[in-house]
């Protein structure tokens, strides 16, 4: 491993300590973003503008997190030797700490994002996971959680077998110490092909998790977004479901307790805002935010997110 670089109300998953780290554990990618419009021409060219970026949900939630003013935000991640070093750098201009593993046969994972300008921005991805998700128990050390408040596992690491295997590790790790964890499922697609049951006998334990409407309704089977919430609430203490334009909710206990209106922006792309919403979530709570406060300052980051194109925040200064 080679390092580049609460509210009024009680519970372990709102344990805030001002000051103390957040451990990420996640995807590193490198991102190449196409933005064109109308519909794809097939068997000939489409005009798009095309830039690489540095993304991954992991990792862009750490930098949001860091953009938010944790005083501490490490991440742990694996990448592949062909771009080990630019993400690096990239992590730690952003205020990260970077943990990243360099595998040796797999290169750094790779998204292709379509994003179609005239479509509300919205956008598809064509995924290459490389490296991102060869991450296992081996990359662990419980050293990792020293001086650590929060710990924040990207759903991702949920769709192959060695990296579910470090989630299991990382929460008992988590558990033992009684740092709180939060995970957001990342992928309806990914869910799909997981299995809704898997999913949820994986997770058991996470006390914060960080749904979209789409990621909400499939692990329910609920159509509507507040219903799922709730239900969800029933088996993890503290769900804070995404809602893009329509904001976020905020439940526990069976109940939706906030809802916690959008912020209106002008789509150029949408990648990263979930991520957005996300990193600034916790960067807030530990900060001693409450969840609903913490959720309205993840809704204004979202909005800022899609206003720029890639998913991280801009750097500092």
């Amino acid at each position: 491993m080679t390092g580049t670089g609460a509210g009024h109300t009680t519970g372990r998953e709102e344990r805030s300590v001002e000051g103390a780290a957040l451990l990420v554990v996640g995807d590193v990618i490198t991102d190449v973003v196409a933005r064109h419009r109308g519909p794809l021409a097939a068997g000939t060219d489409t005009a798009a503008s095309i830039r690489t970026v540095p993304g991954g949900a992991g990792a862009n939630v750490a930098c949001w997190a860091a953009h938010r003013g944790a005083a501490e935000v490490r991440l742990l991640g694996r990448v592949g030797a062909d771009a080990a070093a630019w993400h690096g750098r990239e992590l730690a201009a952003h205020g990260v700490c970077p943990q990243l593993v360099v595998d040796p046969r797999a290169p750094t994972g790779t998204v292709i994002c379509l994003v179609d300008r005239d479509a509300s921005a919205e956008r598809t991805f064509l995924t290459d996971s490389g490296a991102s998700l060869r991450l296992e128990p081996a990359d662990w050390s419980d050293a990792l959680l020293d001086g650590v408040a929060r710990l924040h596992l990207s759903g991702y690491l949920l769709f192959s077998e060695r990296s579910r295997a470090l989630v299991t590790v990382a929460l008992k790790a988590a558990r033992a110490r009684g740092v709180p964890v939060s995970l957001d499922p990342a992928s309806a697609g990914f869910l799909t092909e997981l299995g809704v049951e898997r999913f949820l006998a994986l997770v058991e334990g996470v006390d914060v998790l960080l749904p979209s409407r789409d990621e909400a309704c499939l692990l329910t089977g609920l159509a509507d977004a507040v219903d799922a919430a709730a239900e969800l609430s029933l088996r993890i203490p503290l769900v804070v479901a995404k809602l893009g334009r329509e904001g976020a909710l905020v439940a526990r206990s069976g109940k939706v307790c906030a809802r916690v209106p959008a912020v209106p922006a002008t789509p150029r792309d949408t990648t990263g805002a979930g991520d957005a919403f996300t990193g600034t979530f916790l960067g807030a709570l530990l900060a001693g935010a409450g969840p609903e406060e913490a959720a309205a300052e993840g809704c204004r980051a979202g909005a800022r997110a899609v206003e720029r194109v890639g998913g991280r925040p801009p750097l500092p200064g």
